[in-house]
């Protein structure tokens, strides 16, 4: 296994673990989405009476399925495939294929103020692309794979 293509299909350019987004198509949150709607089959119905004889709060299940079936229904590649579907404004896939890198910290002008990223991610992004710099992209890999991304 090539090791720095591996986990570089992993890790955007911005250092964020693409297949733990909930936009990925067959990341864990995609996966789980579609097991829970199977799970729940048809409970509509349920959650009416269930919010009569229960609790009032499955009258939100209409809301929940919504957005359950949302997430079921993620359809991004990930960002070395496609522009980020989660974050629209984002220019770190564009700039990192123009420049040649892999991630933002080997670039010569990092950190950057062009990257279209609200401050607080902005400030994830420089942090974790610090921390791959220091560290390597596989050693980092290997700290973040089993934690959420949120």
């Amino acid at each position: 296994m090539d090791t720095k293509t591996d986990v570089k299909e992993r890790l955007a350019p911005c250092g964020l673990h693409c297949g733990k987004c909930f936009a990925f198509y067959e990341g864990e949150i995609h996966n789980t989405a579609i097991l829970l709607q199977k799970y729940l089959g048809n409970f509509a119905p349920y959650a009416k009476r269930f919010a009569v004889q229960l609790d009032p709060v499955f009258e939100q299940y209409p809301a929940f399925a919504a957005l359950l079936n949302y997430l079921a229904n993620a359809s991004c590649g990930g960002c070395r495939v496609e522009k980020c579907k989660f974050y629209k404004n984002c220019k770190l896939r564009a700039c990192s294929l123009e420049r040649q890198v892999d991630f933002c910290y080997e670039c010569p002008d990092f950190p950057c103020e062009h990257t279209g990223l609200d401050d607080d991610l902005y400030k994830r992004h420089v942090a974790i692309n610090q921390k791959i710099a220091e560290i390597g992209p596989k050693a980092y890999y290997d700290e973040i794979k089993d934690t959420p991304r949120y």
